[in-house]
């Protein structure tokens, strides 16, 4: 862990570069391997086609970012992280949110119990 999850609307398919942006939370998080080992990090988005955002009326679009963590992390490590994963996106998106209507929102997920998993990518990054 962590995995990240990021919904949007399909109206940014068009304007942006979403698997950049799943590559520059991948570096973002591998630059926290203290934190959270490489071989852990998953970073997935779901283009979501049925949506209303506001009133209808408008071409809105939002992006929503879920950041699941194991259990353990400080505090600090998670504001970080939110805070880190949560930069990236909005410089990502800053070009088209100067010219449309946008709504950005990350929220993190700690898990309370245990999680079962089984991942041999560890080994590669001992």
């Amino acid at each position: 862990m962590p995995h990240v999850i990021l919904e949007y609307t399909d109206n940014l398919s068009s304007h942006t570069n979403i698997q950049l942006l799943v590559e520059k939370i991948i570096q973002v998080l591998a630059k926290k391997n203290e934190t959270y080992p490489t071989g852990g990090i998953r970073v997935r988005a779901y283009e979501t086609n049925y949506y209303s955002i506001a009133d209808g009326k408008e071409d809105d679009a939002f992006l929503h970012a879920i950041v699941k963590i194991g259990k353990g992390r400080s505090e600090k490590e998670k504001e970080e992280t939110c805070e880190d994963v949560f930069s990236v996106m909005t410089s990502h998106l800053n070009d088209y949110s100067n010219n449309h209507y946008l709504a950005l929102s990350l929220e993190l997920i700690e898990f309370q119990q245990r999680t079962y998993k089984w991942n041999n990518i560890h080994e590669r990054f001992k």
